[in-house]
């Protein structure tokens, strides 16, 4: 098995839900990780609670619809660490309303944060772990990539449009040490759904710490080893035959 210490990870949306269980799995581990969020309030005390614990991990601030926010950041990283190991895009978003009632710009809004910002975030990436010979990029996907229901057209596209993203990257990135993998995650019990979902029965839905764990599996794999693509789901996954 590969180790994670001393491996620099950026994780996306890293300051709560399943970014913030990421964040945990991989410190824990060993790895120098950066939790990058739009929301400073969240990200830095969970990554000074991880200090407090004597783990490596640190807060950024990051809007990553911001393209030259993310080539500072990507450079902040570099700088200080001299490279990334691991890019996980787990940062997402997401509006339950029909077609008829998706306005053009909250499309735009979510095809942003749930696509074109991994695919800017991968680009950044790609050549400094091509230079590294080695590198591991995680798309979090969702059962949403699967399969479809209704009031959430804009969602669907972006984590369609992430898989085949995240398929042809591996493809990309075989011949030059980088790995490539899509994590179709099912229903979690994190504030994504319950914020939204009041009325959901969290005993259908899974911890996000074991979706996070999975993650770490996948990142500990031996070098000569990738897994392109894994479902994670709970037991009682409504959204899955």
């Amino acid at each position: 098995m590969e180790t994670l210490t001393g491996k620099v990870v950026l994780v996306t949306g890293g300051g709560r839900g399943l970014g913030a269980a990421i964040v945990e799995s991989l410190a824990e581990a060993g790895a120098i990780v950066v939790a990058a969020d739009i929301r400073m309030e969240l990200a830095e005390p969970l990554t000074q609670q991880l200090r407090d614990r004597g783990l490596e991990a640190y807060a950024l601030a990051l809007d990553i619809t911001d393209e030259q926010q993310i080539q500072d950041g990507i450079q902040k990283i570099v700088d200080q660490h001299g490279k990334i190991d691991v890019l996980v895009n787990n940062a997402g978003t997401d509006l339950t309303v029909s077609v008829e009632e998706m306005g053009i710009d909250d499309w735009d809004r979510i095809l942003n944060v749930n696509l074109r910002a991994p695919f800017i975030l991968s680009r950044q990436v790609f050549p400094l772990m091509k230079q590294q010979g080695s590198g591991h990029i995680v798309n979090v996907a969702s059962t949403a990539a699967k399969r479809a229901w209704a009031n959430a057209s804009a969602y669907h596209a972006s984590k369609w449009g992430l898989m085949g993203l995240s398929h042809s990257l591996h493809v990309e990135g075989r011949p030059h040490g980088v790995k490539v993998t899509a994590i179709v995650a099912g229903g979690m019990r994190t504030p994504f759904l319950l914020d939204r979902f009041p009325d959901l029965d969290p005993n259908v839905l899974q911890d996000p710490r074991n979706v996070a764990d999975t993650i770490r599996y996948v990142l500990l794999q031996p070098g000569e080893t990738v897994i392109p693509e894994v479902t994670v789901i709970p037991m009682r996954e409504s959204s899955w035959p």
